[in-house]
């Protein structure tokens, strides 16, 4: 089944559509690749996607464990590129938990469980992924 369709749209801009839902996003190249840097690049999304895939996957462990939840947790994420070949060398991403008394015991199953997901396990292990939790 196929999961999206992508229509390049001219002037470094995409649109995607994910069939089974019709979300659109739009991307663009950014301005230090030729592009206008008015939407997310496809190096955003993918950087975007571990950190989205990180806390999902943590809210799955609230869910099947019954312990505290997480709603509100915020991930900021940095995307650093290198050069020679140009591609992504680095993501940051800081987890910040809403203050609620986790005890050691979810914190320890909420980051192992970031670690896990499918985004985080599918990059190339030369990527670095540098992560911190604030609890």
């Amino acid at each position: 089944m196929v999961t999206s369709k992508i229509e390049y749209l001219g002037e470094l801009r995409t649109e995607a559509i994910h069939l089974q839902s019709n979300s659109l996003i739009h991307t663009d190249a950014p301005k230090d690749n030729h592009g206008k840097g008015e939407a997310f690049s496809p190096t955003d999304l993918i950087a975007t996607a571990l950190g989205s895939c990180m806390i999902s996957v943590m809210g799955i462990v609230a869910l099947k464990e019954g312990i505290t939840t997480i709603e509100g947790t915020i991930a900021e994420v940095t995307k650093v590129m290198h050069a020679e070949p140009r591609r992504i060398g680095e993501i940051h991403i800081k987890i910040t938990f809403p203050k609620k008394n986790y005890s050691d015991k979810e914190k320890l199953m909420y980051e192992r469980a970031s670690h896990t997901c499918p985004v985080a396990k599918s990059l190339h292990p030369d990527l670095k992924q540098i992560i911190e939790f604030v609890w």
